[in-house]
This record gives structure tokens, C-alpha cells and sequence, in this order.
């Protein structure tokens, strides 16, 4: 049975966090707002919990999941190693709408998909989400809808979508409009744009200073 927490009142929003702290914990599924739109969310490090993730959304291994994190510094942990390219985008823009995808460190026993030894990761900017962040460690975060239908902009939307699969919904109010976030790939020698959302092309060739159409 969900469990549905108004975090717009100091009372309950405790509560929720709470709650959900304790779902991701025990391996379950979380839906919490994020500064794009509503996201469905595990403890990226326990592997049933991403596959129960990828289940409820009725999603395969191919289209890997994202990783959120609750500050800058957890990234050090997270990957092979952080460029200066990363560097500029995460002060530029994180917390934010910006995904940077990094060969993780191989150390990690994860498994959020194919990945290929990389993550996409992502410091959003929502109060909720970054608390809850900040208590768990980084999620693996994905849109909280089933693949083929619209993200959910409210709790409401991802819980019509979502159902029991998940354990605790942490609702934030509207997220507005439905804005993914960019994402730039930066594994390979050049910096590619893989996907223009909420920030734009141009202001991410300006941080790195190259040229907006050596980006596509």
C-alpha cells in the first residue's frame, strides 16, 4: 500500500522524507519531486531495487538509469575521474537541469542498466529532493511514469501511472512545465549534447568554450 505525504506542510514533509528514507533504505521505490519532473527513485547501489525501478515503468536494461546526487562531492566517488569540462559545467549549472555522463569508477557495485561503464549524473535543485539526497546517498532516478506515457508533473499524475510499485510518493506540488534536463556526454575526446532540455546548447558551449555546433 503507497503512502501519499504533503510536503508542502513542515509537519508531513518531515514525515515523508522520513518515510521515504526508510522505503529506499529496505530496497524499496520512492516517486519525489525534482526541479524538471517528477522522478521514481531507488538506492542506486542495491541492484533488485533499480530492477524493481525499471519493472514498475515497464522498461528494459537498454535505456539505463540516471544517478542523483545530494552535493558536488559526491561525484569524486562516483567516477573514474572528473575533467575540467565537468568541473566548469557542475559549478555552472548544479544544482540544476544539467546531466553529465562520466565513466563511472569501476569499482562500484551497481548495476543501473547498460551503461557501458558510464553515468549520467545530476544535482537537481528542489529542496525535497536534495534533503532526501543528502540523507540516502545518490539515487538512481528516473521519470516517474511507464515508458510511452507523458512524465508526471504532480504526485497525483505518478501515482495514476505507478500505482503500488511504489512504497512512499513525496508530493511537492506541480512541477510546471514538462522540461527534461540537457545532458551532455563527456566520455569520449569531444563533449557531445545528447539531449537539449532546460538549458540551452549555447550556454553550455559557452562554459566549455567551444563552438554550439561542435557540441551536436
Amino acid at each position: 500500500m503507497s503512502v501519499v505525504y504533503d510536503c508542502s506542510k513542515r509537519e508531513t514533509r518531515a514525515d515523508g522524507l522520513a518515510a521515504a528514507a526508510g522505503a529506499v533504505r529496505s530496497s524499496r521505490l520512492v516517486v519525489l519531486p525534482t526541479d524538471t519532473v517528477y522522478g521514481i527513485g531507488a538506492d542506486a547501489f542495491d541492484a533488485g531495487a533499480v530492477q524493481a525501478l525499471l519493472r514498475a515503468k515497464n522498461r528494459g536494461p537498454d535505456m539505463p538509469v540516471g544517478v542523483l546526487v545530494g552535493s558536488w562531492s559526491t561525484v569524486d566517488g562516483l567516477v573514474l575521474g572528473v575533467p575540467p569540462q565537468a568541473r566548469a559545467l557542475i559549478e555552472a549549472f548544479w544544482p540544476g537541469d544539467l546531466s553529465i555522463v562520466l565513466p563511472h569508477a569501476p569499482s562500484l557495485q551497481w548495476n543501473l542498466g547498460d551503461a557501458r561503464g558510464t553515468v549520467m549524473l545530476r544535482m537537481p535543485l528542489h529542496p525535497v529532493a536534495l534533503e532526501l539526497l543528502r540523507d540516502v546517498g545518490p539515487m538512481a532516478v528516473s521519470s516517474a511514469n511507464v515508458s510511452g506515457r507523458p512524465p508526471a508533473r504532480t504526485a497525483q499524475e505518478a501515482q495514476e501511472q505507478l500505482g503500488d510499485s511504489v512504497a512512499v510518493y513525496l508530493d511537492g506540488g506541480s512541477s510546471g512545465e514538462s522540461v527534461a534536463s540537457s545532458v551532455v556526454d563527456l566520455t569520449g575526446s569531444e563533449p557531445v549534447v545528447l539531449r537539449e532540455g532546460a538549458v540551452g546548447t549555447e550556454a553550455i558551449a559557452e562554459v566549455l568554450g567551444v563552438p554550439a555546433e561542435s557540441l551536436a
